[in-house]
């Protein structure tokens, strides 16, 4: 990439750093620009610009919106005793997706990491405090996925309502064998939950 031309060297090094992004992916999304029409190329510089200017954070959800409250929480038609919470926003698009859960959301802005140095301080915690202390809430939904990361942020915000919001009820998603899959070709720990999480029939 050091033959590359100054300023195409900037763009692909720019570009490179995003996740998902190589090298030659970013080479190649530069080269793409460069051949547009400027005012369509302007329209893409500008357009990541108002990212930034226009989006900001709900004071409700955390989540992001153009305007505070975002749209799912000022929906008046939305169960206000359901609180799911996610660890970042793309989770809730995928939960939205679904067209099911008419709950509301918090966006916990990520996970308990120690090895990271991510701690209770750097997540949404005070947030969820005031969502329960409102005395709305009934249920807590945890839909944090299953990774050791999810499973100890799962653990600490269970001992927190527990002790602190003891009549709140702390759900989690269910586990185990996804559908469409068979018993034989399951790994022993997906097998382990799903013996875990059984459900009556």
């Amino acid at each position: 990439m050091q033959n590359l031309p100054g300023p195409l060297r900037e763009v692909v090094e720019q570009l490179s750093s995003l996740p998902g992004i190589g090298p030659k992916s970013a080479l190649r999304i530069a080269l793409t620009l460069l051949k547009m029409p400027r005012e369509r190329a302007g329209g893409v510089g500008q357009s990541i610009l108002d990212l930034r200017e226009k989006l900001c954070l709900c004071d409700d959800c955390a989540c992001l919106a153009e305007a505070s409250p975002c749209a799912i929480c000022g929906d008046p038609a939305r169960d206000s005793d359901q609180l799911c919470l996610v660890p970042e926003w793309d989770a809730l698009l995928a939960m939205e997706d679904m067209g099911v859960f008419r709950g509301k959301y918090l966006v916990l802005g990520g996970l308990l990491s120690p090895l990271d140095g991510v701690e209770p301080g750097h997540l949404e915690i005070e947030r969820l405090r005031r969502h329960l202390g409102k005395g709305t809430v009934s249920e807590v939904i945890l839909a944090l996925g299953t990774t050791l990361d999810a499973e100890s942020t799962a653990s600490y915000i269970k001992n927190l309502v527990e002790s602190e919001f003891s009549e709140i009820r702390v759900s989690r998603l269910a586990q185990g064998i996804p559908v469409g899959a068979e018993v034989k070709f399951m790994d022993k720990e997906t097998l382990k939950q799903s013996l875990v999480y059984r459900q009556k029939v």
